[in-house]
């Protein structure tokens, strides 16, 4: 496996394309790597995610079985002159993590249910949770499945901040897709290796083709 930073130049009008439409994003993705296997796996798939510290800047990450060639990117909404993109090998990670390891975590993803539009309604459909409550107990509920564990604050509820919640429609071929995101920061212990592996090689939740479901890791601070 391998994870890749790519810093996108949102001033470029390719980057606006890119950065307003999760559909046209995931095919620049697919576009990076030669082979079906390079892209996915049995064990493993592509996982991207958009990150944007600010109104200038923006970051895309990229988890991969295969090692992605991005020069497609940098040439349309890159920085060609100064930057490029940084891959790094990311089994050493995978492999180190052990459960009890607490770690800072960031999540994309897409929180949604399952139910029926109308009563009379013959098949279910997913909706997307529009309440921060309802995000946050939707990453509660999945947690240990996934192999880990929130958390808590002093007043016992989970250590988490999320932002970017935001409700997208985009166009894909004839239709319209409509797309709930919420992104998840918090603090996390893992409790099951085996699972929390899976998860972040295959992703949590639904919409993975459109940037949700990559969890990422960072060193947790210490509590001061």
């Amino acid at each position: 496996m391998f994870l890749t930073r790519f810093q996108i130049n949102p001033a470029r009008r390719n980057a606006r394309k890119l950065l307003s439409s999760p559909h046209a994003m995931h095919a620049a993705v697919r576009g990076a790597f030669a082979t079906v296997e390079d892209y996915e796996r049995a064990d493993a798939r592509t996982l991207w995610r958009l990150d944007t510290p600010g109104a200038a800047t923006a970051y895309l990450y990229i988890a991969s079985p295969g090692r992605p060639d991005l020069t497609h990117l940098v040439e349309q909404a890159g920085w060609p002159t100064t930057e490029t993109w940084t891959t790094r090998e990311y089994d050493g990670l995978l492999d180190s993590l052990r459960a009890g390891q607490g770690w800072a975590f960031r999540l994309t993803a897409n929180p949604t249910h399952s139910g029926r539009k109308t009563a009379d309604a013959k098949e279910t459909q997913r909706f997307g949770y529009l309440r921060e409550p309802e995000q946050v107990d939707w990453l509660v509920d999945r947690a240990a499945r996934h192999g880990f564990a929130l958390a808590s604050q002093h007043d016992g509820r989970p250590n988490l901040r999320l932002h970017r919640r935001q409700t997208q429609t985009f166009k894909r071929g004839m239709g319209t897709v409509t797309l709930t995101t919420a992104t998840y920061d918090g603090l996390l212990q893992i409790t099951d290796a085996g699972l929390f592996r899976r998860a972040l090689t295959s992703g949590i939740g639904h919409a993975k083709a459109y940037g949700c479901g990559l969890l990422t890791l960072a060193p947790a601070q210490p509590a001061s």
